[in-house]
This record gives structure tokens, sequence and C-alpha cells, in this order.
């Protein structure tokens, strides 16, 4: 269940300034870093193609994105291409 309050870091709808963006990856681990870093050049990414892109096994990749998620730094939507697929992207 998800309920927004003011902790929230996902829950504002303005877009983050650098400094906020670069503070809430500070503290992800690294493999969250790369992720963010691969979304930064080739956006929007499946899950599959982020792994392929930066060499991570897919639990890993799905670890960072949810770990990216929990801090509002990326976003998803289903693929126009395949429906049954999420793309992931910055949230910026």
């Amino acid at each position: 269940m998800s309920t927004s309050t003011t902790d929230d870091p996902a829950a504002s709808d303005e877009p983050l300034s650098e400094a906020e963006y670069r503070d809430r990856l500070r503290e992800l681990p690294p493999s969250a870093k790369l992720v963010a870093k691969v979304l930064e050049g080739d956006a929007p990414l499946s899950q599959g193609q982020l792994a392929e892109e930066s060499l991570l096994p897919d639990r890993t990749v799905r670890y960072a994105l949810n770990r990216l998620e929990d801090v509002g730094l990326v976003g998803s939507r289903y693929s126009f291409r395949d429906a049954r697929k999420q793309v992931y992207f910055l949230e910026r």
C-alpha cells in the first residue's frame, strides 16, 4: 500500500534540481547508480535491455530499479512495442 506524505521523496511532481538528484543517488548502492547512468544515455529501456547494457544480472537490475523507484528517481510505463513489458526512464 502506498501513501503520500511530505517525507516521501517520490511524492513531489516538481522536477528535481541537479543537486537534489545527486543527493538522492549518493545514498544508493553501486548497481542503482550504474542503472541510472545507463538510463541517462538511453531511455526508456526494459529490464532486459538494462541488464544487457549494464552487464548486470537481471536480479541485480530488478533490485537497482526498486531502489531507484523508492527514492523517486525512476519511472516506468508499458512499452509501446510490447505491452507485456515495462520500460524505465529517469524522473528528472
